[in-house]
């Protein structure tokens, strides 16, 4: 089972018999980019706010996570009759003839400035019989439309999920080298400190004692644990990849984890001179490399 991405785009085109010979064509589009949560937004026709409700309860069975916007466009293959609305009309004559007589003015009403009043023109109403045709039609075609989506976002996912396994292997690669470099450094550190020491307290000293201090402090200089938890949750990673499903959250929190060992690997070999700049190196491409996928983990569902 394969990751999904968020993003995603699909569109359905169907007809439906509007009585006699007149039809209702539609087309229904859903689009969705990334989000925390699961976003629905409609663009609904009016007449078919009761949709909105089916329409949801579909989307929400069917995604899991994204922002995502469906818009209802109707298109009649019939010119549409044009009406006027007849209390609008009726009402301007009765003033005009009113404030004529009042005011014993003489013109006669105009109709092209009656027509222009907001409302006076109306396309005829769509009857009930009409609207629950094409809401049935339309929870029909909202079905292919999602398999859809899901088929586009599942493609994404998949190229997400090649792009995340290379950056895993570029980290496999610079943890097992940082790995190889650990007993030298480690040695180094070693070293250094003794001579640091040494310098400190001078040519009269207590050797064991300063053996022991710098065992204390090469310790604490280990990385040996960071190494391990670093090739544990890269193995996790690719166990979620797998997996698959609602991945996103999880895959982020495990990216910030490893940004966090990737700093205290940093933080332990600061300072360390000669192949210790090579493992701040491994460590910094580290860092870039997790900061690629955090921003590619945004979209995966």
């Amino acid at each position: 089972m394969a990751i999904a991405s968020m993003t995603g785009f699909a569109r359905v085109q169907a007809r439906v018999s509007a009585g006699g010979d007149e039809q209702l064509s539609y087309t229904l589009t859903v689009k969705s980019v990334n989000h925390r949560f699961l976003d629905l937004q409609f663009r609904l026709p009016p007449g078919l706010d009761a949709l909105e409700m089916d329409l949801r309860r579909l989307l929400k069975e069917n995604l899991i996570r994204g922002h995502v916007d469906l818009t209802l466009s109707v298109d009649r293959t019939a010119q549409a009759k044009a009406g006027y609305n007849r209390e609008l009309i009726s009402g301007f004559l009765a003033a005009f003839d009113a404030a004529k007589q009042e005011h014993r003015l003489k013109g006669e009403p105009d109709l092209n400035a009656a027509l222009r009043l907001p409302g006076a023109l109306q396309a005829e109403d769509r009857n009930s019989t009409d609207l629950t045709a094409l809401a049935a039609s339309v929870l029909e075609q909202t079905v292919p439309l999602l398999q859809q989506l899901k088929a586009m976002r599942t493609r994404e996912g998949e190229a997400l999920e090649a792009i995340l396994h290379g950056t895993l292997d570029r980290l496999a690669s610079a943890t097992a080298s940082i790995a190889e470099l650990r007993p030298e450094i480690e040695k180094c550190s070693q070293e250094r400190l003794a001579q640091r020491l040494a310098a400190v307290v001078g040519p009269e000293f207590n050797q064991q004692r300063v053996l022991e201090e710098v065992a204390v402090l090469v310790d604490r200089s280990d990385i040996s644990e960071e190494l391990a938890r670093m090739t544990t949750h890269i193995e996790h990673f690719r166990e979620l990849l797998s997996a698959g499903g609602e991945a996103g959250k999880k895959l982020d929190f495990l990216l910030q984890e490893m940004n966090r060992e990737a700093n205290t690997l940093l933080s332990k070999t600061a300072g360390v001179s000669g192949k210790g700049t090579r493992i701040t190196e491994l460590g910094l491409a580290m860092k870039a490399e997790i900061e690629k996928a955090r921003e590619q983990i945004q979209n995966v569902e």
